[in-house]
């Protein structure tokens, strides 16, 4: 068996379609979805990243406005400019790229964001309305593997998925995502004992450590689906994900590339927030 590519650069573009279709209805009616995106230092990764949001929301026909900051501002300032911005009604979502300078404290920030422009999902009150069911902002990363997943044609609900790592921003919103679809969830960590013995149990496996060939074939259920949330260097400064993709792609029966796969969604579903957040508005 060879596993079917989950294309995220096609599933990506479906969505930007869609997303433009519906700012122009919202257009029409004197509505402008408005981002405001604000980097402050000089990180590389960080200004590419900006720089793919910004041209994302121009080509869906959002406002977007990106404000720099040199690597001295204070958190004082840092933390006014947000709250500015949180009564700007011409800016629906707001989001400060990380990481940032260590003197500001990241957490104090986000959750200085109004939760109805938390377009990026991590504030406290996000968190709390994806444990609660309520309505509010999905973590985009794991928002965008949802899409990724549903974009098979498989049905979650009773399906036994494993995540592979648990960080505030994908593992574990990843899990309450996937819970939300009637999955049965396993959450797997650096402490998890025989890691193996989980992954081969889980129709779906959605990988994010940070760390190389977290997992191979050997691990793999047949026909099972596999989402590559890692983006790392290998030996030969290579791109790659956390998954052994040549030896996985052999067994599992939907895989997703890096790149391709979930990178181009993690933009998308923050251009689908910011809409949603407009559209509230």
């Amino acid at each position: 068996m060879t596993a079917q590519l989950i294309d995220g650069n096609a599933i990506a573009r479906q969505l930007r379609t869609d997303v433009a279709r519906r700012t122009a209805a919202l257009k029409a009616r004197g509505i402008t979805p408005g981002l405001a995106v604000i980097l402050v230092g000089e990180d590389p990764a960080s200004q590419v990243y900006v720089g793919k949001k910004v041209q994302a929301c121009a080509e869906a026909g959002l406002h977007s406005v990106l404000e720099k900051y040199d690597a001295t501002l204070s958190e004082a300032e840092l933390l006014a400019r947000v709250q500015a911005l949180n009564v700007d009604p011409s800016i629906h979502g707001i989001l400060v790229q990380l990481p940032l300078p260590a003197h500001i404290d990241a957490h104090k920030v986000i959750e200085t964001i109004a939760p109805a422009k938390d377009v990026d999902g991590f504030h406290i009150a996000s968190a709390g309305a994806l444990m609660t069911g309520m309505p509010g902002f999905w973590s985009c990363t794991p928002y965008g593997c949802i899409k990724l997943i549903e974009s098979t044609g498989i049905d979650l609900r009773g399906k036994h998925a494993v995540v592979i790592g648990r960080s505030n921003n994908v593992g574990k919103p990843m899990a309450l995502m996937l819970l939300q679809k009637n999955a049965t969830v396993t959450i797997c960590h650096s402490a998890t004992r025989d890691l193996k013995a989980h992954t081969l149990q889980a129709d779906v496996i959605v990988a994010a450590v940070g760390k190389p060939n977290t997992l191979t074939a050997d691990m793999v259920k047949p026909g099972a689906v596999v989402i590559d949330v890692g983006m790392n260097r290998n030996a030969q400064g290579k791109l790659c994900g956390d998954v052994d993709f040549a030896g996985v792609r052999e067994v599992a029966g939907w895989i997703t590339p890096v790149p391709g796969g979930v990178g181009p969604m993690t933009v998308t579903m923050l251009l689908v927030n910011t809409l949603e957040a407009a559209e509230r508005s």
